[in-house]
């Protein structure tokens, strides 16, 4: 029976029996050099500190191998790997937009309102839009009343990111979730 391997992982390294040099330069397990050994010197080394000889950087002359734990080396690097996903995650949330009118009436305000703080709580970005229409273009401070009160009930769980600024006849404004010390 024979057994083909059509992908190699890349993230695993070579380790004890696995590598195929003369010599290698060794690295202890405390990070101090040993020097340069022969490939069974060092297995014995690791071996008798009943750890493994892992292939650090194959391309070296000599090529480096280390005395470590493999085991407990490939989970820091799982769990590292897991946190830099975690954070990854949390830079990329979303920007969920909200239109509001200047004569916004109370229910629409509050559902709106709710809706904004589900996004919130789930750490999502929000930006608020006022649209004005016709002669109320005469009355931008309306607008900015309506978003300076969304933002003031909003304050518990989210930060102003840029305050309400008027581009022509639309006026924005951006929450952003407090962020978790």
């Amino acid at each position: 029976m024979e057994v083909f391997f059509i992908a190699k992982d890349n993230n695993n390294l070579l380790i004890n029996d696995q590598i195929k040099v003369r010599e290698v330069l060794v690295i202890g397990p405390n990070g101090e050099q040993v020097g340069v050994k022969s490939i069974q010197d060092a297995l014995t080394l690791a071996s008798y500190a009943a750890l493994d000889l892992v292939l650090i950087s194959p391309n070296a002359n000599p090529p480096v191998c280390k005395v470590m734990d493999y085991n407990k080396f490939r989970y820091e690097k799982q769990k590292k790997a897991k946190e830099a996903l975690k954070k990854q995650k949390m830079s990329m949330s979303e920007l969920k937009e909200y239109r509001l009118s200047p004569v916004i009436d109370v229910g629409d305000f509050e559902t709106k309102l709710r809706n904004a703080t589900k996004y919130l709580e789930k750490g999502d970005r929000i930006k608020l839009t006022v649209r004005f229409k016709g002669r109320q273009m005469a009355h931008t401070e309306l607008g900015k009343e309506v978003l300076d009160r969304f933002a003031e009930r909003v304050k518990e769980i989210a930060d102003v990111e840029q305050s309400p600024k008027l581009d022509g006849r639309t006026m924005t404004m951006l929450l952003a979730p407090k962020t978790i010390k």
